[in-house]
């Protein structure tokens, strides 16, 4: 992640009903204050196409990962379907 204030990003698919499936990014915070949804869309912007970027921003103390430190998406999707 290009923001200095987000360690890590996941991202997830969440099925909708207009458009198939919308993005969801999972992020974990890194030194100072977290940045607000605005701030994180317009640095989205700057790098990938509007209909690209995710149309929600999560917060975690950690990504959930394997033993290996490879994110599990299955459980990020997991949480998704819990927390629409």
């Amino acid at each position: 992640m290009l923001h200095p204030q987000v360690s890590e990003v996941a991202v997830v698919g969440q099925r909708d009903a207009d458009w198939g499936e919308v993005v969801i990014a999972f992020l974990v915070a890194g030194e100072g204050a977290q940045p607000g949804d605005e701030e994180l869309d317009a640095l989205c912007l700057d790098h990938i196409a509007r209909f690209k970027r995710p149309k929600a921003y999560r917060w975690v103390q950690a990504l959930p990962k394997n033993s290996y430190g490879k994110v599990l998406k299955t459980e990020l999707r997991t949480l998704v379907e819990i927390q629409p």
